[in-house]
């Protein structure tokens, strides 16, 4: 007999642990505080890579749904410096291992695989509180209350269930990014989709300062840049997001006597840029175990921006899954092979992210991949 699981939070991690627990037969619930599955952007591009991404979809019987979101040629990489010198150019020749999906259609073919009403939208966890037994009551905002006998977080950097493992909570690394978007780029900015090439650029300042952005091509002529700022979190406060042209004009004047292929990606959007806040957990975040709960994803191991956030999490999810099937019976024993699995690999993850990276750091860690065969 299976436990039934409560899943807090319907993000790539929590639904990769939901199609795995429905294809073992495990009962399983998804509470999820957006009141639909279009309510809000689920952001751009994401590499999904061989060795963990990929693998949790396999575990998770949907590879050939993801192979049909794959975009051709988004694999190219191109290095550039500030005055806009190519300093590397890697085309996409079709043998990476690290294919480009849109992050909205991968959660969508994952909520596709699910039963109807495996996820229950406008469902805001508030609260959370130990009962006996290892059970635990989750209440939401719309007062009503959940009680169940494994619960898992999956509920991102600002986690409610956390803090019943955990007292860490995210900090802020020092530097923010800024996303902006242009539309139709290769007719109305044809410079800077020129420059951009087919899929990623990353731009750095050789002066160490910290400023670097890095633009995505997604479908039909959309450009996705992350304007990266090393500065307090209070700097930024002084700049009115809600005023489209005077955020993008501010933000722009730190990236002065750039090339205007570049800064364009800063200046030319016609919507409004918006602020991304980077925190972190500690490297090697970890907890003693809690009867009848655990976590996965930034709810778990939150950090530096490195590619392999999205991944992580479906990792976790697909682990968890598979493990929860393997001991049906005793899920503490399930739970903590899981987490002595999770615990070395996060922090691993984290650890080799670089806070300021220079252009010989990138290019270095590329031509490394190569020789690494990744």
């Amino acid at each position: 007999m299976h436990t039934p699981v409560t899943v807090i939070g319907a993000g790539l991690g929590g639904l990769t642990l939901a199609r795995v627990l429905h294809l073992h037969g495990i009962p399983v619930t998804v509470y999820e505080a957006d009141p639909s599955p279009t309510a809000r952007s689920q952001g751009g591009m994401l590499d999904i890579h061989h060795h963990n991404g990929q693998l949790a979809l396999k575990t998770a019987g949907l590879m050939e749904e993801f192979r049909g979101l794959v975009l051709e040629g988004r694999q190219a990489i191109r290095l550039m410096d500030h005055n806009g010198t190519v300093l590397l150019d890697k085309a996409d020749d079709g043998a990476g291992e690290s294919p480009e999906v849109q992050r909205g259609e991968l959660r969508q073919i994952l909520l596709d695989s699910l039963p109807d009403g495996t996820v229950r939208w406008g469902h805001k966890a508030t609260g959370i509180r130990a009962r006996t037994e290892g059970r635990h009551e989750v209440t939401f905002a719309d007062g009503t209350t959940a009680v169940t006998s494994l619960l898992v977080g999956a509920d991102g950097a600002w986690s409610r269930v956390r803090p019943l493992l955990s007292d860490a909570t995210p900090e802020y690394i020092g530097r923010s990014f800024v996303e902006t978007c242009l539309h139709d780029a290769d007719t109305r900015h044809p410079a800077t989709a020129k420059a951009v090439g087919g899929g990623t650029l990353i731009a750095l300042d050789p002066d160490g300062s910290g400023k670097w952005l890095v633009a995505h091509r997604e479908k039909n002529g959309v450009l996705r840049a992350y304007i990266t700022l090393a500065k307090p979190q209070d700097w930024f406060t002084t700049i009115d997001f809600t005023d489209a042209a005077a955020a993008a004009e501010r933000i722009a004047e730190e990236y002065d006597g750039w090339a205007p292929e570049l800064s364009a990606l800063i200046t030319a959007g016609r919507t409004a840029p918006v602020l991304r806040p980077l925190h972190a957990l500690p490297v090697g975040h970890r907890w003693d175990r809690v009867q009848g709960v655990t976590l996965l994803g930034d709810a778990a191991h939150l950090s530096t921006p490195n590619g392999e956030g999205a991944n992580l999490a479906m990792q976790d999810g697909a682990e968890l899954g598979e493990v929860l099937a393997r001991y049906p019976d005793h899920i503490e024993t399930a739970l903590t092979s899981y987490e002595q699995a999770l615990f070395p690999r996060s922090a691993a993850a984290a650890a080799e992210v670089a806070h300021n990276p220079t252009p010989q750091d990138v290019i270095n860690f590329f031509t490394d991949q190569d020789r690494a065969g990744i």
